[in-house]
């Protein structure tokens, strides 16, 4: 059981941006990635989570291949984007933004009061008042906005997620917060991918470090002035 890219290889023209790039994430796990602009992080979430497929190389979660349909990602693995606002429309309530994914799944998706309750369920999960659920997105802050697309990722039941700089439009309180609501869910047993250029953040939070630079791993070493709780 895992998410693996097995040398993955992606380009854009003649611009080469990832050359047979490997890793594996496990259920249950935080693997931290990180590694100079440019270097391809950005580019390998997208081809984890199947919106991009990959110029060579393979991508398999759990033994099969990871699939898209209709431009949807694969269900099977989540993506939390860097920036909240642009991920998300302003027009849309928050209550509303947590429920995208249940449309997705059309008629096997809950509806009515069922849904309702599952919002209410997934706000309390990541620390979101039920006041907050009504307001738009552009009328909260972006630490709440963020937990509201956590909550969104939730609602998809992924069994990876992948965070492409989740705590990087946040203050220091806002990315404590997201990465301990992370952390939580990695010990319920959801493979977590961290991408980030905060190798502080990356060693105090992830099992293990990848460096797309370097293609090698190293066991990441908690530091304690940068525990995240």
């Amino acid at each position: 059981m895992s998410l693996t890219a097995d040398r993955v290889t992606c380009r854009y023209g003649d611009h080469v941006v990832l050359e047979e790039a490997s890793l594996t994430l496990e259920p249950g796990r935080v693997l931290g990635l990180t590694g100079p602009s440019g270097s391809g992080k950005s580019s390998l979430a997208r081809i984890l989570t199947g919106l991009r497929p990959p110029d060579g190389g393979t991508v398999l979660v759990d033994g099969e291949p990871v699939t898209t349909r209709r431009g949807r990602m694969d269900g099977r693995v989540g993506l939390l984007h860097q920036s909240p606002r642009a991920a998300t429309d302003p027009r849309m309530r928050l209550r509303r933004i947590i429920a995208e994914p249940f449309s997705a799944r059309g008629r096997s998706g809950p509806r009515g009061s069922e849904a309702d309750d599952r919002v209410a369920e997934l706000a309390r999960k990541v620390g979101l008042t039920p006041d907050l659920l009504d307001r738009h997105g552009d009328r909260v802050s972006a630490g709440q906005l963020q937990r509201a697309c956590v909550a969104r990722a939730l609602a998809a039941s992924p069994r990876y997620l992948i965070c492409d700089e989740p705590t990087a439009m946040l203050d220091a309180a806002s990315t404590a917060t997201i990465a301990h609501l992370l952390s939580e869910l990695a010990a319920e047993g959801v493979g977590l991918l961290a991408i980030s250029h905060d190798h502080a953040l990356l060693n105090a939070w992830a099992d293990e470090v990848v460096d797309l630079k370097e293609t090698t791993s190293r066991t990441a070493e908690p530091l304690a002035d940068h525990t995240v709780r």
